[in-house]
C-alpha cells in the first residue's frame, strides 16, 4: 500500500491495535515541524521548495521562510502557493532582507545581500524563532532547522537558542570541495596568483590534481587580493559547514563519488538526495497524488516556447539560456547572437529582461540577424526550463553552467556548451568538459566564430560521442533514485533523523 502525500505520520497510527487507536491519536504528538530557509536566489530557492516538498510528502509539517522581495515575486510569477494548499502542514514565513525594493539583487550587487543578511536578517531571525509564533496547538514546536549553508549565521541562531540544524549546499560539491581547500590554496601559494597564466595546474585541491587550472576556479580567485569580500565569504567553510547536524547536498554518487569521499572527511554526515528535481517527480508519481510538479521561477514563464519545440525535428534544437543572475554587455550578446545564428541549428534562447547591462540593444540588431533569428530562432525572457531541456526536440544546451541547470541537463541528457558567469559556476564547466565528458567548456572566451563552431562540434561532429555520455549518466542518475539507490536510500534517512529529532524532543 503507498501512502498518500498528506501524512505518513498519521499512517503509523492506524498499525496499533483498533481499541488503542483513537486515545493513540489523541496521544499522538504532531509530526516533525520543520523550518527551511533558503539563500534568495532563484536556483537555491528553487531546489529548496523541492527539499521541502519532498518533507512534506514524508507528512513534516514545513515553514519556509522567505524574503519579503523573493516572496513577492513567487506570488506575481508562480502558482506555488496553490501548489502546496495539498499540503494542509506546509506554510510561508517572511523576513526582511535589508534592502530596497528596486535593489537588483544580480550581477556585481549580490555581495550587498549577503552583507544585510548577516547585520539586518539575524536579529530578525532570531526575534521569530524565539517568539513562538511558529507553533500551535497543532503545529509543534520546531524540530529542527534547514538552511543554506553560506549563510552561516542560521547556525549561529540555531546554536544559541538549542534547535538542530541541517545545512543544505545548492552549489556543486566539486566547487564546494574547492572552497573548503582555500586555506590550502593560500598556504601553498597558489592564491593569490603570481603572473598571468591562467591555465597554470591547481595542485592542492585533491581528487583534482590533474585537470584543474588556475581559470577553473571560482572567479573571485582571480582578485589577487585576498581581502576581496568574496574570498572572506567562501574562506571559513571548511569550519563553518561541519558545524551542522549534517549537510545535504544536491548530486548523486555515481556523478561525484570520489569527490565526496574528501567532502565526508570533514562533514561525515553527508545527505546525498539528488538530482532534486528528478527525486521530486519520483515521488510524486509513486505516491498517490493526482498533481503534478509545477514552476517555482521568479521570472514569468513563456510557454509559447514548447509549442515553439513541438514543430522541431528530434534532437535539432540548442536551448540557451544563461540562468536569473548573469549580466552580459551588449558587445557580449552580439557576439554570441552571429555565432548562434551562423552556426545554422534551431535555437531557443532565454534573454531576461535585466540580462543585458545598458539599454537599446534592441534597436542596434543587425538585419542579417535579425532575419537569421525569423528563420530558425526563438528567443523569450523565461521559459519553463525543466520542460525544455525534457523536450525531445532539444539536443544541446549552451548554459552559463548553475548547478541546477547542470544538474537538470544531465538528467534529461542533454549535453552542454558551456559559458559561466561566477560563483561554482567556473568548477561545473571544467567538470562538465574535462572530467564527464558531457559538452565544451567555452569559459573565458565570447567570439562569434567560437561561438558558431561549438555549436557545431555539439550538434553535428561530436554529437554521437556527446550523446552517448549524455545518456550514460542520465540512466545512472536514474538508478539513483530508484527503491534502494543511493539517493533514494540518503532521503529516507534524513526523513528518519529528522523523526528521531522529534521523538527526543517529546521525550526530553
Amino acid at each position: 500500500m503507498k501512502l498518500t502525500c498528506t501524512n505518513r505520520w498519521q499512517e503509523k497510527s492506524k498499525k496499533k491495535k483498533p481499541l488503542e487507536t483513537e486515545t493513540l491519536m489523541d496521544q499522538m504528538p504532531p509530526p516533525p515541524h520543520v523550518l527551511i530557509f533558503p539563500l534568495p536566489l532563484q536556483g537555491p530557492v528553487n531546489s529548496m521548495f523541492k527539499v521541502a516538498e519532498l518533507l512534506c510528502l514524508a507528512g513534516f509539517h514545513i515553514t519556509f521562510l522567505v524574503t519579503d522581495y523573493i516572496y513577492d515575486r513567487l506570488l506575481r510569477h508562480t502558482s506555488v502557493q496553490s501548489r502546496f494548499e495539498h499540503y494542509p502542514g506546509f506554510r510561508f514565513e517572511t523576513i526582511s532582507d535589508g534592502l530596497s525594493d528596486d535593489h537588483t539583487r544580480s550581477g556585481v550587487r549580490i555581495m550587498e545581500m549577503f552583507d544585510s543578511l548577516k547585520t539586518i536578517t539575524k536579529p530578525l531571525f532570531k526575534e521569530m524563532l524565539t517568539s513562538g509564533r511558529l507553533s500551535s496547538e497543532t503545529r509543534r514546536p520546531l524540530t529542527c532547522i534547514i538552511a543554506d549553508g553560506i549563510m552561516g549565521f542560521t547556525c549561529d541562531v540555531a546554536e544559541e537558542i538549542g534547535i538542530p540544524i541541517i545545512y543544505v549546499r545548492t552549489i556543486s560539491p566539486c566547487c564546494l570541495w574547492v572552497f573548503f581547500c582555500l586555506p590550502k590554496l593560500i598556504e601553498a601559494d597558489e592564491l593569490p596568483f603570481k603572473g598571468n597564466d591562467l591555465d597554470t595546474p591547481i595542485k592542492s585541491v585533491p581528487g583534482m590534481e590533474g585537470f584543474l587550472r588556475r581559470r577553473d576556479l571560482p572567479s573571485f580567485c582571480r582578485s589577487g587580493d585576498l581581502t576581496d569580500p568574496n574570498i572572506q565569504l567562501y574562506l571559513p567553510e571548511s569550519q563553518e559547514n561541519p558545524r551542522a547536524y549534517g549537510l545535504v547536498l544536491n548530486t548523486f554518487e555515481d556523478l561525484e563519488g570520489p569527490l565526496l569521499s574528501h567532502i565526508r572527511s570533514l562533514c561525515p554526515n553527508l545527505y546525498i538526495i539528488g538530482p532534486l528535481h528528478t527525486h521530486l517527480k519520483t515521488k510524486l508519481r509513486s505516491a498517490t497524488t493526482s498533481y503534478s510538479t509545477s514552476s517555482n521561477s521568479l521570472w514569468e514563464e513563456d510557454r509559447s516556447c514548447i509549442t515553439w519545440l513541438d514543430s522541431k525535428p528530434l534532437k535539432s534544437v540548442i536551448y540557451v539560456s544563461f540562468g536569473s543572475i548573469a549580466v552580459m554587455t551588449k558587445d557580449q550578446l552580439m557576439e554570441f547572437w552571429h555565432g548562434l545564428v551562423n552556426g545554422g541549428k534551431p535555437f531557443l534562447w532565454v534573454i531576461r529582461p535585466d540580462s543585458i547591462a545598458g539599454k537599446d540593444w534592441e534597436s542596434q540588431i543587425p538585419a542579417e540577424i535579425s532575419e537569421g533569428t525569423k528563420e530558425r530562432g526563438y528567443i523569450v525572457g523565461w521559459a519553463p526550463q525543466e520542460e525544455v531541456l525534457a523536450h525531445p526536440s532539444v539536443g544541446g544546451f549552451l548554459t552559463h553552467s548553475g548547478w541546477n541547470s547542470t544538474l537538470e541537463s544531465i538528467a534529461a541528457g542533454v549535453p552542454m556548451i558551456c559559458w559561466p558567469y561566477f560563483a561554482d559556476q567556473q568548477m561545473n564547466s571544467r567538470f562538465v568538459g574535462e572530467a564527464w565528458k558531457l559538452g565544451l567548456d567555452m569559459k573565458d572566451t565570447c567570439d562569434r566564430v567560437i561561438v558558431e563552431k561549438m555549436v557545431k562540434e555539439l550538434m553535428e561532429v561530436r554529437k554521437e560521442e556527446f550523446q552517448r555520455s549524455a545518456d550514460q549518466m542520465a540512466k545512472l542518475a536514474r538508478q539513483s533514485l530508484s527503491e534502494g539507490g543511493p539517493s533514494y536510500c540518503n532521503l529516507d534517512r534524513l526523513i528518519k533523523d529528522i523523526e528521531l529529532m522529534g521523538a527526543r524532543a517529546t521525550h526530553g
